[in-house]
């Protein structure tokens, strides 16, 4: 959940990158040109953050379920098994990630790294947080709000780590993206971004990370993420690629992400055949969707998706860090409203509820995001 930057690919001609002397920060060239925002890759994070509902609405079971008022399997016989798979579009998601943040932290000091970031993501995380506590507060709505402690405690966007009840449930994501960002900025941003420290960041990362995930440290594995980090990684990999789709080792950074990501993503996510289960997701399939995350980020970077420059994908991609945020917890109450209230059948009430969120958004985007990010990102880039 990341804004989308404008592209700065350049024919280069070169066969290859050179080689920056020590200490140079090399600074890709910035072409400012009617059309040069990467519009497929505001559709991507659009069509990822659908799928992401999708799963909520109807690959699960849980509280869901109640709001329906039976399992999803039953609302959608058929389509249940695929919204099953669209849990992945969180992988997606990091994928976008780590290409656009590698994008916008190139050539920029850390302090404006810091105030671009943190005004992207708090002023409609803020009041996502303040809104669904609010609504779960009414004597009408049948799900458990947050205390007022906890609650207040969400508003740091800590509340992962510190073990506190969370307001919005899709938050754990946004903690990964935190942590993601923290050590891009210590290790790339903070000394200066160049393609052999960018190379040597993306390599020492997927050596923790696989590091981790067997030495059992507790502080190691949250540092190091590794059931996420090849996510991030090929999406830094892929930025390499933009610039140069010729980079040897930008493509093998890539290459080996997505080998350890479709690893993770099928052991995390697959399960044997169960009768008894909500869903069955075949590792063919979580191979495939996670294969279709990197190839769509892949032919973006390549300028293969150039042509798809939509000026509405500019709003597409506007709403989605806003829908994501709200779309879980509320789309609860709107479906118990619509289905169990008003009687309406399962489609209707799953695509009017999409609708109601994407309106929500919107909304968020206008009178939020518009007004707050560019304020709190000037407070934040002039402070001491």
């Amino acid at each position: 959940m990341t804004e989308t930057v404008v592209s700065t690919r350049q024919p280069r001609p070169t066969a290859a990158v050179p080689a920056e002397p020590p200490g140079v920060t090399l600074v890709p060239p910035r072409r400012e040109r009617p059309g040069g925002r990467l519009r497929a890759l505001d559709g991507l994070r659009l069509l990822a953050a659908l799928m992401v509902a999708a799963y909520h609405y109807g690959g699960r079971d849980g509280e869901i379920a109640r709001a329906w008022g039976t399992s999803p399997k039953e609302q959608f016989p058929t389509l249940h098994e695929y919204f099953a798979y669209g849990c992945l579009g969180v992988q997606v998601f990091f994928v976008i990630s780590g290409f656009v943040i590698c994008m916008s932290g190139w050539g920029r000091p850390l302090k404006s790294f810091f105030a671009s970031r943190a005004s992207r993501l708090l002023p409609a995380y803020w009041v996502a947080v303040l809104i669904v506590t609010a609504v779960f507060a009414l004597p009408v709505v049948a799900y458990r709000a947050v205390s007022p402690s906890d609650a207040l405690v969400n508003l740091t966007m800590l509340q992962m780590p510190l073990g506190v009840d969370r307001v919005l449930g899709v938050c754990w994501t946004l903690w990964a993206e935190v942590r993601f960002y923290a050590l891009f900025a210590l290790c790339v941003v903070l000394p200066g971004a160049t393609r052999r420290r960018v190379i040597m960041f993306c390599a020492g990362w997927t050596l923790a990370a696989v590091i981790a995930d067997n030495a059992h440290l507790p502080l190691l594995d949250i540092v190091a993420m590794p059931e996420y980090a090849p996510f991030f990684i090929g999406g830094v990999g892929l930025y390499l690629v933009h610039l140069d789709r010729r980079d040897v080792y930008g493509w093998g950074i890539v290459a080996v992400s997505w080998a350890i990501g479709q690893h993770y993503a099928v052991q995390g996510l697959w399960h044997a055949p169960d009768a008894g289960g909500f869903s069955h997701r075949t590792s063919l399939g979580i191979v495939l969707v996670v294969t279709f995350g990197f190839l769509a980020v892949a032919a973006i970077a390549l300028g293969l998706l150039n042509r798809v420059n939509w000026r509405w994908l500019t709003v597409a991609g506007a709403l989605t860090y806003p829908f994501y945020l709200v779309h879980e917890h509320l789309g609860w109450v709107v479906v118990h409203a619509l289905h169990q209230g008003m009687r309406l059948p399962s489609g209707v009430t799953f695509g009017l509820t999409v609708l109601s969120m994407l309106l929500l958004a919107w909304l968020l985007n206008k009178y939020v995001e518009k007004p707050l990010t560019p304020r709190l990102r000037a407070a934040l880039a002039k402070g001491r």
